[in-house]
C-alpha cells in the first residue's frame, strides 16, 4: 500500500470535521443534563429526541462572515436540493437587485441569523440544528458556538479555492445545521464493527515528512486511532470515539442505515476491515440521495397533520415541563440556562 492510499478524507479535505473541544465539552454537559431530566420525569421524551430540529414550516436565517457575493450565491444554489424537499425555508437575506446576502459580525450582540457561516477557520463542520442558537454550549469569548457573535458553520478555505466536489460539502454541512448526524454513527448501522480501530499486529509507528502515519517497512498498517493521532488531525482516542463511534443516545433521530447518504464519510479503504465495505459510501458524495430526501420529509413534513402532530407533542411536553420541572435553580436566585433553553424551544415548536 502506498502513502497515497492513506490520505485525508477526499471529500472533507485535509481534516476530518470536528468541533472545537470546548464546544464538544459544553454539548456533553448540556446533553447529559437533558437526558437525566427527561428520564426522571414521565412524558418528557420529546425533550431529548426532538429539540435539535427546527420547527417544520419555519424560516431559518443564514448569514456570512466573510467571502464575496459570488461565493455566497453559489452556496445558496447548492442548498436548493435541501429546501426543494424540506418544509423549511433557508433565508439568506439575498437582495434581488444586488445579489448580496445577509452578513454577520464578530461584534454582534443580537442574532443576525440562526446559521452563521464562515470560511476563515480550518476544516468543514457545523453545529447540529438548534445548537447554533444555544448560548449554553460555548464560552462567551469563544469563536465557535451558539451565541450571536460566534461561528456555527464553517467551510474552510472556500473563499480561497473551492474543492472539486464543494456542492456535496455544502449540502453535508447544511444538513448538519438542520439536525442531521453522521451516517457512520447511526445506531442501526454496523460501522462500529467494520472500522479498523487498531493497528495491524506488530505495526511499527512510521510517519512521512508531513507527520502522517503510513504503513511500516513490512507493509503493516496503522489503525484509525494511530492514523488520526498524526497529522493533520492530531486527535486523541476520546475525540476519535466522539466523532466516529456509534451514537446510541435518545437525542439522535435515527432511521435505517443508508450507504448512499451524503452524511456518510468517504473514508479511505484502510479504515475498513473488508473490501468492499458495507460502510463505504455508494452515493456520489455531491447530491442528496433518495434516502436523504425521505429523511428531510420525515423531519420537516409538508402535511398539515404531521406538522400539527409535532406541535401537539411539543405542547404536551411544554405543559409537563412547566408543571413538573420548571426553571430549576443552579443557585440561590439564578435560573438554570439549560431549563430556560428547553422551555424556549418547546414554546417555539408548540406555537
Amino acid at each position: 500500500m502506498s502513502e497515497d492510499q492513506i490520505s485525508p478524507d477526499r471529500r472533507l479535505g485535509r481534516r476530518l470535521e470536528a468541533l472545537p473541544d470546548q464546544v464538544v465539552a459544553g454539548l456533553e454537559v448540556r446533553d447529559a443534563w437533558r437526558r437525566r431530566t427527561a428520564t426522571a420525569t414521565a412524558g418528557l421524551e420529546f425533550v431529548v429526541s426532538d429539540l435539535t430540529r427546527w420547527r417544520p414550516g419555519s424560516t431559518v436565517r443564514v448569514a456570512f462572515l466573510d467571502g464575496d457575493d459570488e461565493l455566497h450565491g453559489r452556496i445558496v444554489e447548492a442548498t436548493r436540493q435541501i429546501t426543494d424537499v424540506a418544509n423549511l425555508t433557508l433565508d439568506f437575506g439575498r437582495d434581488p437587485t444586488t445579489g448580496r446576502c445577509r452578513r454577520w459580525t464578530e461584534t454582534d450582540t443580537e442574532y443576525a441569523a440562526e446559521i452563521r457561516v464562515s470560511f476563515d477557520m480550518e476544516g468543514f463542520w457545523s453545529l447540529v440544528g438548534t445548537d447554533s442558537t444555544d448560548a449554553t454550549i460555548s464560552p462567551p469569548q469563544g469563536t465557535v458556538g451558539g451565541r450571536p457573535h460566534q461561528r456555527s458553520l464553517n467551510l474552510g478555505e472556500f473563499a480561497e479555492k473551492l474543492p472539486e466536489d464543494w456542492p456535496g460539502t455544502v449540502r453535508h454541512e447544511f444538513l448538519h445545521a438542520l439536525a442531521f448526524h453522521h451516517e457512520h454513527q447511526n445506531m442501526r448501522g454496523d460501522c462500529e464493527n467494520e472500522f479498523r480501530w487498531d493497528d495491524d499486529e506488530g505495526y511499527v509507528p512510521t510517519q512521512n515528512p508531513r507527520g502522517v502515519f503510513i504503513p511500516d517497512q513490512a507493509g503493516r498498517r496503522p489503525g484509525i486511532y494511530t492514523y488520526l493521532a498524526g497529522a493533520p488531525n492530531f486527535w486523541d482516542r476520546r475525540k476519535v470515539d466522539h466523532n466516529l463511534r456509534r451514537r446510541e443516545t435518545d437525542d439522535v433521530i435515527a432511521g435505517p442505515f443508508h450507504s448512499d447518504s451524503i452524511m456518510l464519510y468517504a473514508f479511505e479503504p484502510f479504515f475498513y476491515k473488508s473490501e468492499p465495505s458495507p460502510c463505504a459510501p455508494t452515493g456520489n458524495g455531491i447530491d442528496l440521495s433518495d434516502n436523504d430526501r425521505r429523511g428531510l420529509q420525515l423531519i420537516y413534513p409538508h402535511t398539515a397533520q404531521a406538522v400539527d402532530d409535532l406541535a401537539s407533542r411539543a405542547g404536551q411536553a411544554l405543559e409537563t415541563w412547566r408543571k413538573d420541572v420548571g426553571l430549576e435553580s443552579l443557585g440561590a436566585d439564578r435560573p438554570s440556562p439549560y431549563a430556560e433553553r428547553v422551555e424556549e424551544l418547546l414554546a417555539a415548536r408548540s406555537a
